[in-house]
């Protein structure tokens, strides 16, 4: 959670996070998307929960609300707003929460290594894209194969979303970093998988 500080309006020590409770003025928001909503750090979330925290704050912290208020707290709210809707779309969905986390732990975005071709899968890569190429050019006889490889491709993903569920409750009860630089080798297999079923999808319909 956000550490005490002092409220910009009246001097006193603030420790809500949104508000002083001397004298009720917007705080600059936070920045880190749990403290903004008052969560704990952790990966799996009562989504439920996280909804009713959105829509509450919605309404207290909506630029409305601040209209006759000062700049200084007009501005607060504006930022707050933006942080507000960027963090629930994140936090919201199991995967981008993860890599969320991930990032504030100082990981690498997943993304940036979901061009290397996860080693249990080279040759079934290397079978799919021959049969792409062919498709390409016509060759509608292997189209079952094609249609083949994305179902398999479907159940990888699966698959891979059963281990990050695992993982994220041997996360938030270990707090392990080792168990964070697990759940980033899975999120890079899952993009580059997520990749192919693209590809493979442009293909079909195209």
């Amino acid at each position: 959670m956000q550490n005490v500080t002092s409220c910009w309006n009246c001097g006193k020590s603030v420790e809500e996070v949104h508000f002083c409770e001397a004298c009720r003025s917007l705080q600059p928001p936070a920045t880190n998307y749990y403290d903004f909503f008052g969560l704990e750090h952790k990966l799996n979330l009562d989504l439920e929960d996280l909804e009713k925290r959105f829509y509450t704050l919605s309404r207290r912290l909506h630029p409305d609300v601040y209209f006759r208020r000062s700049e200084q707290e007009r501005q607060y709210s504006l930022d707050a707003s933006a942080i507000l809707n960027d963090g629930y779309r994140v936090l919201r969905n199991p995967v981008t929460r993860a890599e969320y986390l991930l990032a504030e732990e100082g990981f690498d975005s997943a993304g940036r290594k979901s061009q290397n071709v996860p080693p249990e899968l080279l040759e079934e890569v290397f079978d799919l894209n021959e049969s792409l190429e062919e498709f390409r050019q016509g060759d509608e006889s292997v189209r079952p194969q094609v249609e083949a490889a994305e179902r398999h491709l479907f159940e990888k993903r699966e698959e891979i979303d059963r281990e990050l569920e695992s993982k994220f409750e041997e996360y938030d009860r270990t707090k392990s970093r080792d168990i964070l630089m697990e759940i980033q080798g899975l999120l890079n297999k899952r993009q580059y998988i997520r990749n192919l079923i693209e590809e493979i999808e442009k293909e079909l319909v195209g």
